[in-house]
């Protein structure tokens, strides 16, 4: 088969950028041929036979002209149906795979697909991975930044609820901008041309169902994760939270807690926008973000890890790498977190954003070796998908056999 993947960066920025890479490759090494579109960039890895990506939108710079124009471009662009025109003509696909798309790209790519479609009289199927809930939200996270409460006004296309929240970046301008984006595309019903999407949880499948357009169309299908060696490994004396350092993963929750039981030892490996709060608590350690081995040494040598997130996670990487790695999770039982930890039996859930639910759990695992023996020899038993296992599942869906 050829396949197009479809993704804004085409460049390390994130896990969207790992997942397409991976899989791209994947599909290479069992025969089918891929091909990229997105924007221009210095970093670009992978690309297209036609030489054609739009051009890199710096919302953080650019001349005055062009920071007008912006949101005329994040609605609709012209110049992504063009290039994205010349891909099509030259490849040829037989299934578009799109990914993040909106706000640089824009769904106006779903409409030169469907006209190819039609001027060629060809069959190529249109799926969507959904890494956030974008096509439902146009903030991305069913969240507002402002007041850090999970929010579903939109759900439904009531989209001047993002204006009233001031939910995109805290700016009315950028809010509105996301308002018009959002009732723009649901009166063209453009949505309706996508052949599945893409679910990587059934948290996310549930929300994604709340659009008529997609309802018969979702697949709940996890992320797929590398396997690793399982390794006997001597655990030390603290507890691992990993990870960005802000409000929606429940940072502010996690750091009181840990002012609250001074005698349990915390680490910290990360960085982000609550960096500081961390300073000045004498039972955390911050070592700042680690990656590859020295990451993984400290997942292995943790007694258990915490993940704290007060926002609807969807399949999050590292809930499964910590079990992966053999290590157990105290996990906040929100979105799809409770997807990815059997309670009792490999890790514990506690209640997103209860302070006091969350102090217990730590103190009581903390003090009960015997669960901390048992969860940590149940992750050696916790499978994943691994990218292979993934494959054959997103081939179902490709050729419009899964659901």
């Amino acid at each position: 088969m050829k396949i197009l993947i479809v993704n804004k960066f085409l460049y390390p920025n994130g896990g969207s950028e790992t997942y397409i890479f991976k899989l791209g490759d994947c599909l290479k090494k069992h025969g089918h041929e891929v091909q990229y579109f997105g924007m221009e960039h210095e970093g670009r890895c992978v690309g297209n036979h036609a030489e054609a990506f739009t051009s890199n939108m710096d919302f953080h710079g650019g001349s005055k002209l062009s920071k007008l124009m912006y949101p005329l471009k994040t609605i609709y662009s012209t110049e992504a149906r063009k290039k994205i025109r010349l891909v099509l003509d030259d490849f040829k696909p037989d299934i578009v795979h799109l990914n993040n798309f909106t706000y640089q790209l824009t769904p106006s790519i779903i409409l030169e697909i469907v006209k190819w479609r039609k001027d060629n009289h060809r069959k190529c199927r249109i799926v969507f991975t959904a890494h956030d809930y974008n096509l439902i939200c146009p903030n991305h996270m069913l969240n507002n930044p402002n007041t850090g409460k999970n929010c579903e006004n939109c759900i439904g296309g009531n989209y001047i609820s993002c204006t009233k929240g001031r939910c995109i970046h805290g700016s009315a301008a950028k809010s509105l901008v996301g308002s018009m984006e959002g009732y723009f595309w649901k009166l063209r019903k453009t949505y309706k041309y996508i052949d599945a999407v893409v679910c990587c949880s059934e948290f996310m499948k549930t929300k994604m169902d709340s659009n008529p357009l997609f309802m018969g169309k979702t697949v709940a299908l996890h992320n797929f994760i590398e396997s690793v060696d399982r390794e006997e490994t001597k655990k030390k004396n603290y507890v691992l939270y990993f990870g960005r350092y802000s409000k929606e993963k429940g940072i502010e929750t996690l750091i009181e807690a840990c002012k609250q039981l001074p005698d349990i030892n915390f680490i910290f490996a990360g960085t982000g926008p609550l960096e500081e709060q961390l300073s000045g608590v004498n039972n955390i350690i911050d070592v700042g973000f680690k990656s590859g081995k020295e990451l993984e040494k400290l997942i292995r040598e943790a007694k258990f890890s915490v993940y704290p997130s007060e926002w609807y996670e969807n399949c999050p990487f590292s809930v499964m790498e910590s079990q992966m790695y053999g290590t157990p999770v105290l996990g906040a039982d929100i979105g799809g977190i409770p997807e990815l930890i059997k309670n009792e039996e490999n890790g514990e859930l506690f209640s997103s954003g209860n302070l006091q639910d969350l102090i217990n759990k730590i103190k009581e695992l903390w003090n009960n070796q015997g669960k901390q023996i048992k969860y940590t020899q149940n992750c050696q038993s916790t499978v994943f998908d691994t990218v292979d296992d993934y494959y054959y599942k997103i081939m179902k869906i490709y050729i419009g056999k899964a659901g």
